[in-house]
């Protein structure tokens, strides 16, 4: 189904970029980017979070995340601490100053919310995610290309 002569792979991807552009240019107000207040968001501000299970929280490749982090703690809003619970794992740890920017990250979140929420009403939201499940159900059914495949096939 194409609308506006957009399929809604494209749709979904020129969105998500409108999207990240517009955190880009709220994060780099503060010489940061999305990814940096995407990972500071999806660390623990009271326990910290173990490295192994930031990439797979938050959906990032394993090299990205390496940089990401690297990059925080040079910037001293992380540090990594050996974890008690996994001594193969290191705890990522928000600094004071790693706390402050999380709470303008959260902040600049909270806000593209609050302006959804202003145009968008609660039934359209359902209906979104709604749609952008069975959109993420079908992409990983295996079963999807099936019969393309039974097509080829023959």
């Amino acid at each position: 189904m194409i609308h506006n002569d957009l399929a809604i792979d494209q749709y979904l991807r020129f969105t998500w970029l409108v999207v990240q552009k517009m955190y880009n240019e709220q994060a780099s107000k503060f010489n940061s980017t999305m990814v940096m207040g995407f990972t500071l968001l999806s660390i623990d501000p009271k326990n910290g979070t173990p490295s192994t299970s930031l990439g797979p929280k938050m959906g990032i490749e394993p090299t990205s995340l390496s940089r990401t982090l690297k990059n925080l703690e040079e910037r001293g809003l992380i540090i990594r601490k050996p974890n008690p619970d996994d001594g193969r794992s290191v705890l990522i740890i928000l600094t004071e100053d790693g706390l402050k920017m999380r709470d303008v990250s959260k902040e600049v979140v909270l806000s593209f919310y609050d302006a959804l929420n202003e145009k968008i009403s609660q039934e359209e939201l359902d209906v979104f995610y709604g749609v952008l499940q069975k959109i993420n159900s079908i992409a990983t059914d295996e079963n999807t290309f099936k019969k393309k495949k039974e097509l080829l096939n023959h």
